[in-house]
């Protein structure tokens, strides 16, 4: 069994309880709504780029293993909440370690199906961040792109990263962790340093 499959099913059951704390942070769901916001933000950004890319069946639905890790994410969500709650930071790093991995497996398999780099970086992005992005508008919270946090642009660096690298001849593992490296370096230097992209539209002065 490749490192690689064993990361990905660890941090879909890592998504799954970050979903479900925070479907219990806005509405105090039963189980059944706690797995359902687990499983959107587990596996939504996975299946938005098969969907459009047209890879069938969906990873979840031939491989069982993912299914169980965010079942296994719930129960465990719900085992130790309150420990949980008090290691949210720590949780913080799960995430950006988590995303920082699916995006570079998001891109390998964009360039499997024989996209463009440009599409396949875009998708290596979705697979990170469309599962938060559809739990977020779920529990009625702003999504994370659209705040200050840069998020979305870590995803995106990383996968440019590892599409140039390749492109250079660097052997595939050292060019996973690489890669996934640069989107966990930006995302907690931009975190520690309060930094954010420049505003869309600037508010006047005076307004």
């Amino acid at each position: 069994m490749q490192i690689q499959y064993i990361l990905e099913v660890v941090g879909t059951g890592f998504f799954a309880i970050s979903g479900a704390l925070a479907a219990n942070d806005k509405a105090q769901p039963d189980w059944f709504g706690a797995s359902f916001i687990g499983f959107i933000t587990s596996i939504g950004g996975g299946s938005l780029r098969d969907i459009l890319l047209g890879s069938y069946p969906l990873v979840w639905v031939h491989d069982l293993n993912f299914v169980y890790a965010i079942f296994a994410g719930v129960v465990l969500a719900s085992i130790f909440f309150k420990v949980l709650i008090r290691l949210r930071k720590t949780f913080f790093l799960f995430d950006t370690v988590g995303i920082a991995m699916f995006t570079i497996v998001g891109t390998e398999k964009a360039l499997s199906l024989g996209v463009n780099p440009v599409i396949a970086a875009i998708m290596g992005m979705f697979s990170a961040v469309m599962g938060g992005v559809i739990r977020d508008v779920l529990t009625n919270e702003i999504p994370i792109i659209f705040k200050k946090e840069i998020y979305a642009t870590a995803c995106l660096c990383g996968a440019i990263a590892y599409l140039s690298l390749d492109a250079l001849g660097l052997e595939r593992n050292a060019n996973f962790i690489l890669s996934a490296l640069i989107i966990i370096g930006i995302r907690l230097v931009a975190v520690k340093m309060n930094l954010s992209l420049p505003k869309f539209i600037k508010e006047e002065k005076g307004e």
